[in-house]
């Protein structure tokens, strides 16, 4: 059995925060009726959460595995896609070509992410991608200047 390797930079993608937000739209909703008068609507509003509580957690769990980042000594995985570490050649000073294959299979890096060039072993770029740009170069760059 492989021992587990440390995490040196982690984004999970998405926080379940969202999931909330239907609750708490129906409690405010159920106020609302309360203030106005006229009778409740509770199997409305109950229906209102549920389907609110079901679509964000569809969405919550797709941007997990669509949008997190994880790097190991091992492999910078970008969503689905994973890059043996040994393959990146240069982190620093590298520019962005036009053209440049983003990781993770998408056309751009996902929404609030900047991209981070990285020189492979063949002279390619490619593009990383990190909500924290500067702490994923920090920490790649560790691991290029290790004997």
């Amino acid at each position: 059995m492989s021992e587990p390797r440390p995490v040196l930079h982690s984004e999970s993608g998405a926080s379940w925060w969202p999931v909330l937000w239907g609750p708490a739209l129906a409690v405010v909703g159920v106020v609302v009726d309360l203030a106005v008068g006229g009778g409740t609507h509770w199997g409305a509003w109950s229906v209102a959460a549920t389907g609110w509580v079901v679509g964000s957690v569809v969405w919550v769990h797709a941007r997990r595995r669509a949008c997190s980042v994880s790097l190991t000594p091992a492999v910078l995985r970008q969503g689905r896609e994973e890059l043996p570490v040994d393959r990146i050649a240069e982190v620093e000073d590298v520019g962005a070509p036009v053209g440049a294959r983003v990781l993770g299979g998408g056309w751009t890096p996902p929404r609030g992410a900047t991209a981070v060039p990285l020189r492979l072993d063949d002279g390619s770029v490619v593009l990383a991608w990190s909500h924290d740009p500067a702490a994923l170069r920090a920490a790649v760059a560790r691991l290029l200047r290790r004997p």
